[in-house]
């Protein structure tokens, strides 16, 4: 019935390595079933082989260190892997490689919480990896929320030593300075004591950095409003014509709402009829944006352009749109099996009525059929299956939710499942106690029937909890609560 999973480095659903992948609930019930050299071997390779496709949007950190405590696993395999030889030296001004983060960041923020939760060792690995550690300013972040300042305050003449005492030096440690995620290493550093000199040259980059800062907040590199239409096309033209590109689409659109008048309605409409690629996307959105008439043609035939560029702008241009003849145009579209098909379906699924529930079924069981449980367009359909109330998705729903490798679409999912699926609170409901993703388990909290007793002891847990976030720990707290009146 299903597509295939994409050829990946995610195991199978239904393996021990393949729920901690996910970051399941079940994966973590499993985990305590399990042989403990079996599961900690699962542990260690999610930890040291970073199963997220987006590490941005997608959490695991907690749920992997939460397990390190409970299988009480030592952090050998963690240490061998960050300083093994792939990693860089320290050196230099501390320049990383490309993949750093990637091949380290999951496991310096497991060592971070691991640290949080009291482990000495975790903490020193950390302090030792900052030092000489490729991905040092992950680790630093790391540190710079979890450390003392006493602690901080001996890590500082081997950060500096990364910038040497020359102009380049100099200029890398002002830009790392300003640019630092968490400024308080940076800070505790300047107010030193003990170190004059560390003192002045980090008071001199912390000024320099601020100074740098408005600098280029009063020294704008866009165009400027009374520039012409022609100008403002040809100047979007000339980003993309670079090397490397810059794309400027939304930066012209923008513009072109400040300069553009009714009678250069005709001009605009040329251009995102025939003209270059970046004008043509820029004429495209700024018509979208403003509602023309006559743009959904141009939509159209810029959706199966065979530049590339101008057919993705062509489909975000019509997800902007929010009038009523947008949504008409959507369930027009909506049955199309392109891109802009698949926009125009996610439009129903997030704006539609009820008379939508069809087309965003139909929509849904085509993507899943088509690309698999990770299809880039499921994120919008399950919600608007879960908005709508489509009640017969939810066999669909289920398969999405126990076989994606994105525990954001599942998080998703499960939201969908609340509103739809009756068995929810006993069933699905019962792991997301023990999901990976924060919005997981307080919507598990918030729906999880209470009447087994190994939910009430998660419910307890994740009270008692400091490295829980307040919102799981209110919905957790509400629960406990109700149940102790009822």
């Amino acid at each position: 019935m299903f597509a295939s999973p994409i050829e990946s480095g995610i195991a199978p659903s239904g393996t021990l390595l393949g729920l901690l992948q996910r970051g399941r609930g079940d994966g973590w019930l499993h985990a305590l079933a399990a042989p403990r050299a079996t599961a900690v071997a699962a542990l260690e390779h999610c930890v040291l082989h970073d199963p997220r496709r987006d590490w941005r949007l997608e959490h695991r950190s907690l749920y992997y260190a939460r397990l390190f405590r409970e299988l009480g696993a030592d952090l050998d395999a963690v240490a061998a892997h960050l300083f093994h030889p792939d990693d860089l030296a320290a050196g230099g001004a501390g320049e990383e490689r490309e993949g750093d983060e990637e091949r380290t960041g999951l496991a310096l923020s497991v060592l971070g919480h691991l640290s949080s939760y009291g482990d000495r060792r975790a903490l020193t690995l950390l302090r030792r990896y900052a030092m000489v550690g490729a991905n040092w300013r992950w680790a630093l972040d790391e540190l710079a929320v979890r450390d003392d300042d006493a602690g901080l305050r001996a890590l500082g003449p081997a950060i500096l030593a990364r910038f040497p005492r020359t102009e380049a030096g100099e200029t890398a440690l002002t830009i790392t300075v300003r640019d630092s995620f968490e400024p308080r290493p940076w800070r505790v550093w300047a107010a030193d004591p003990t170190r004059p000199r560390q003192r002045l040259r980090l008071e001199r980059a912390l000024t320099n950095g601020d100074f740098d800062r408005w600098q280029r907040q009063m020294r704008p590199s866009g165009p400027r409003p009374d520039w012409s239409v022609a100008a403002v096309l040809a100047w979007a033209q000339e980003g993309y014509e670079q090397i490397p590109r810059q794309w400027r689409e939304a930066a012209a659109a923008r513009c072109l709402t400040a300069v553009a008048g009714p009678g250069d309605r005709p001009a605009l409409r040329a251009a995102a009829a025939d003209g270059p690629p970046a004008a043509r996307a820029a004429a495209l959105r700024h018509l979208a944006e403003r509602g023309d008439p006559e743009v959904f043609p141009l939509l159209e035939a810029a959706s199966a352009a065979a530049d590339g560029d101008v057919a993705r702008a062509a489909v975000t241009a019509f997800s902007r749109m929010s009038d009523r003849g947008a949504l008409a145009q959507a369930r027009r579209w909506a049955d199309r099996p392109d891109e802009l098909g698949s926009c125009a379906a996610a439009m129903l699924a997030s704006r539609g009525d009820a008379s939508d529930a069809p087309g965003v079924m139909a929509a849904l069981l085509r993507a899943v059929r088509g690309r698999g449980c990770d299809a880039r367009e499921l994120g919008p359909l399950v919600e608007g299956a879960g908005r709508l109330g489509v009640r017969n998705a939810v066999p669909v729903l289920r398969h999405v939710y126990r076989e994606t490798a994105s525990s954001q679409l599942r998080g998703h999912t499960a939201r969908a499942l609340a509103a739809t699926d009756p068995s929810f609170a006993a069933g699905f409901a019962v792991e997301c106690l023990w999901d990976c993703e924060e919005d997981s388990r307080e919507l598990a909290a918030r729906f999880v029937a209470t009447g087994d007793a190994r939910v009430v002891e998660r419910l307890r847990r994740l009270a008692a909890d400091p490295a829980e976030r307040a919102e799981v720990q209110t919905a957790v707290r509400g629960r406990l609560a109700d149940r102790t009146v009822g």
